[in-house]
């Protein structure tokens, strides 16, 4: 292991925990990724002792006045020195009460630090004590669980996971990023302790779900956490798209795993987290909107209004950003059938005008989510669905260039408006403003300011409206 152990970072704490008459380890992440073939700038070092003191010593030893941040309460240290985070702590040993999953701490061993660890490839440490520098500790057999790509608690799972139920979350997250499996005495004990999840905060629940759904494959970790029943705790919303239900013989798909698969859709095309979050609730109000007709069977009118209302009242329960990230993910699900339905006939100038003028500048995701909303098996269907997204986008291009409505200023105010006619704001200054735009997006003009005074002028007389100054000043 000495070869991983080069940056003369280490060889200075190995220096300095001798100096203080004590061992030192690098423990955790940091060793997991050095078998994983991933490279970590974050490093965890232990300490038989005070992870302070040592921070203490080793940024001193560093030089160029290095500052140490303190966490008393934890009793942990943190420097930042080049492209690295190095944090500190004294080895220790955890009891908890069942009512909360913070830890009474208590000093203890490399061993009792190890057994506190979530998961075995979690608790591997390295020796940085010179006598024995590099050498490996890995008493649970924790590489044995990496080559065999498996999740496995240190100790009885039911215990880590009752102690702390946030790292039930935290086995379904590294088993979706690291696509390993969750032994199954651990994906057991999660289901046993699955109202455990309860303790834990919204913010801390959420921080692991947002991981999750960053994963490059995030429906293996949302269909684990729907299948030990977490996901009906945590968001019991997604978890009502669930199951198919027939009347008559007709049935319609399940727009659960539609869901998970539109989110692995858009994951291949997209990292930002808010368009894969619109993934998620593209179709959150399907049943509160579905109903059965003989003539079309299953429907569902409206899904996309009522789910994009829907979006801050779960922003808020999941504690979410209530900021322009929430009005992103409300306007894409409001408008995700839009370019949908465009596919589906005969593409007009206007619709597309339209399409432009309500997304704005997020018409990239949009058309993201919209490709990525085409599930069916159907090879004729998606053959002819790219064509028309194809022809969609063309079009997308060729309007934008010539009518400019992305993000679309109107080149007439209301100020003008008013200045114009000599009118206080009212009714008829908006039914002025609405012609204008209406009259840009079905083409009978263009969006131009000559022709769109001239147009208001048009207007203002058919609403029987004087000028209040000679044209030749405004």
């Amino acid at each position: 292991m000495k070869k991983h152990l080069k940056h003369p970072v280490f060889s200075v704490i190995a220096e300095e925990a001798e100096a203080m008459g004590t061992d030192a380890f690098v423990v955790g992440g940091y060793v997991r990724d050095i078998f994983l073939k991933r490279e970590s700038k974050d490093i965890d070092i232990v300490i038989i002792g005070s992870g302070i003191d040592i921070a203490k010593k080793v940024a001193g030893a560093l030089g160029n006045n290095i500052p140490v941040s303190y966490f008393k309460n934890f009793g942990t240290a943190m420097i930042k020195y080049q492209d690295l985070e190095i944090e500190f702590v004294g080895a220790r040993k955890e009891s908890y009460r069942s009512e909360s999953r913070k830890p009474i701490v208590e000093s203890g061993t490399l061993e009792d630090d190890q057994k506190r660890r979530d998961f075995t490839i979690n608790a591997m440490a390295i020796h940085l004590t010179k006598e024995n520098f590099g050498q490996l500790v890995d008493p649970f057999q924790g590489v044995n669980d990496l080559e065999n790509k498996v999740i496995r608690t240190p100790l009885d799972p039911d215990i880590t996971f009752s102690d702390d139920p946030l790292r039930m979350m935290r086995a379904i997250r590294f088993s979706c990023q690291l696509h390993f499996k969750i032994d199954p005495a651990g994906y057991d004990a999660i289901i046993r302790n699955k109202e455990r999840i309860r303790i834990v905060s919204a913010e801390r629940i959420t921080e692991e779900l947002n991981k999750i759904i960053m994963c490059s494959k995030p429906s293996l970790g949302l269909d684990l956490l729907f299948k030990t029943g977490l996901l009906d705790i945590i968001f019991p919303q997604l978890c009502l798209l669930h199951g198919v239900e027939y009347k008559y013989g007709r049935g319609h798909k399940d727009n659960f795993y539609h869901t998970l698969q539109v989110l692995d859709n858009v994951a291949k095309e997209s990292g930002d987290l808010w368009l894969r979050w619109s993934a998620i609730l593209h179709d959150i109000a399907k049943p509160a909107t579905k109903k059965y007709d003989e003539e079309h069977g299953w429907t569902f009118h409206g899904h996309e209004d009522k789910g994009a209302r829907m979006v801050k009242g779960i922003f808020r329960q999941l504690k979410l950003p209530m900021n322009e990230k929430m009005k992103f993910v409300e306007k894409m699900v409001q408008l995700h059938l839009r370019p949908i339905v465009l596919a589906k006939d005969f593409v007009t100038d206007s619709a597309i005008r339209r399409l432009l003028f309500d997304a704005g500048d997020d018409i990239e995701s949009l058309m993201i989510l919209c490709k990525a909303d085409i599930t069916t098996k159907n090879e004729y269907k998606i053959k002819k669905y790219k064509e028309n997204f194809r022809i969609v986008q063309e079009k997308l291009i060729e309007v934008e260039e010539k009518d400019r409505v992305r993000n679309w200023q109107p080149p007439v105010t209301g100020e003008m408006i008013m200045m114009t006619f000599g009118l206080a704001p009212g009714k008829e200054v908006g039914l002025i403003k609405n012609a204008i735009r209406e009259a840009i997006m079905e083409g009978e003009i263009n969006n131009n300011y000559d022709e769109a005074h001239a147009f208001m002028l048009q207007k203002g007389a058919e609403l029987g409206l004087k000028l209040k100054v000679p044209d030749e000043k405004l």
